[in-house]
């Protein structure tokens, strides 16, 4: 690479919800900067075309595994899985995500917790299992995937605000934790990018709104989420931790 700052080479990464999207795209990004990628999802089909787009023109090692981050038997198995096909893990993105809206009077149970499981309490459970071998490497890097409705809210999505704000506070805390063994842990806070979540849930009305309030007038694109993640998995980004990095077009400067 041009700046060996940004340099993966010899790292392995795993990142979580990696078969489309931001997920898909990060580990792409990773992929060409040198680290060797393996990329979970629940649909086996989309993991096979991701490994497709992902490994092209490369020659780094692409694995996937198909994984559903609500059941914590799967997230144990897949710790140890990742490591056993990559030799190591160096780099968790924890990408994977859901978003069902309720007003607060109308959430139920099922939803709630659906949310949790896989949002907030499969995120410590991966980090739990995947940071004790970076300690002792003393080198590793922790990016769990927020969002701007961790930062500020929206009506009906209580349960995705509430898990994405916890993101913020489990990073700091974990950054503290890990800081002494050279892990930096640190959230990515994205605003509108127009990936299959917020195109299935959101009208066209709705989606010009979310357009708008941007300082650039646009959705984002899912390739530009890759130099922030690259600067925080990378040497570029080893003084930073516990931060939030806002990667949303200009969204939350915007007060009305």
């Amino acid at each position: 690479m041009a700046n060996p700052l940004f340099d993966l080479s010899g790292k392995a990464a795993l990142i979580t919800g990696g078969s489309r999207g931001l997920g898909r795209a990060m580990a792409r990004g990773f992929a060409e900067a040198g680290a060797d990628v393996l990329i979970t999802s629940r649909h086996e089909d989309e993991l096979r075309s991701a490994v497709d787009i992902v490994s092209k023109g490369l020659l780094r090692k692409v694995e996937m595994m198909v994984c559903d981050m609500t059941d914590l038997t799967q997230v144990d198995d897949l710790a140890k899985a990742a490591v056993l096909r990559l030799g190591k893990i160096d780099i968790l993105v924890n990408n994977a995500g859901t978003n069902i809206p309720q007003p607060i009077d109308q959430i139920t149970d099922a939803a709630w917790e659906t949310t949790m499981l896989l949002n907030l309490t499969s995120v410590m459970r991966l980090t739990r299992a995947l940071v004790p071998p970076m300690k002792e490497r003393r080198w590793g890097r922790v990016i769990h995937i927020s969002s701007v409705l961790g930062l500020g809210g929206k009506e009906g999505r209580n349960s995705y605000c509430a898990t994405k704000a916890a993101l913020t506070g489990l990073a700091r805390a974990s950054a503290l934790d890990l800081g002494p063994f050279n892990v930096t842990v640190n959230c990515i806070a994205p605003g509108p990018f127009l990936t299959d979540l917020p195109g299935k849930l959101l009208s066209d009305e709705q989606k010009k709104h979310f357009a708008a309030r941007t300082a650039v007038g646009r959705w984002g694109k899912p390739e530009e989420i890759v130099g922030p993640a690259l600067m925080l998995a990378s040497e570029a980004g080893s003084y930073v931790t516990g931060s939030t990095l806002l990667v949303d077009g200009g969204n939350m400067a915007r007060t009305l």
